[in-house]
């Protein structure tokens, strides 16, 4: 068996797409997925398959979560050690405290087309896209004169063109820290 996490995009986000996190879960055990539980309610959920199974089985979701959700899913997979490892590699090591900024990573379905310099900065929502690794994009956004922080899940889009999905670093390293301990031979 392998682990994965399935990021949904705009999951109980901003009143659409509202989903009871039983619901999802019991949409992803219909489709054969093993041992499923989701973290926090925006639409993370860690599944088991059989090694090589689990795009097998993706392909079957849509058309349950479209029920479910009442739109067309977007779901983007990474396996549970693609997260060990990033988490391991600490995208965010060099980024100076000051100012307490808030670290997200956005996971993108796909390879951008063209190369992408960084760093991508949005001075409007205070937010730089520092680097990227594989299809994972890492940022750093700082409060703004107003007090609030940029969310940069539209910003990633806008810049390269593509759909992805953006999960707050504190969030993805407390999934592997989920995963960690439910699968402690976790191989990365």
């Amino acid at each position: 068996m392998q682990t994965h996490v399935a990021f949904m995009r705009a999951i109980n986000v901003g009143g659409r797409a509202l989903v009871k996190m039983t619901e999802l879960q019991d949409a992803f055990a219909s489709v054969g997925c093993k041992n499923v539980r989701t973290f926090i309610q925006s639409g993370n959920v860690v599944f088991d398959a059989h090694e090589g199974q689990a795009p097998v089985l993706l392909q079957k979701l849509p058309t349950v979560l479209r029920e479910l959700i009442g739109g067309e899913p977007r779901v983007i997979v990474r396996t549970a050690g693609d997260l060990e490892r990033l988490v391991k590699a600490d995208p965010f090591r060099k980024v100076e405290p000051a100012g307490a900024p808030k670290l997200y990573v956005t996971f993108l379905a796909e390879k951008p087309k063209g190369k992408i310099s960084f760093p991508l900065v949005s001075n409007a929502d205070c937010l730089e896209a520092i680097a990227m690794k594989k299809l994972d994009v890492f940022i750093v956004s700082r409060r703004k004169k107003n007090g609030f922080y940029g969310f940069p899940n539209n910003f990633i889009e806008k810049e390269l063109r593509m759909s992805g999905t953006t999960r707050n670093w504190s969030t993805v390293t407390k999934i592997v820290a989920l995963i960690r301990a439910t699968a402690p031979n976790l191989r990365p």
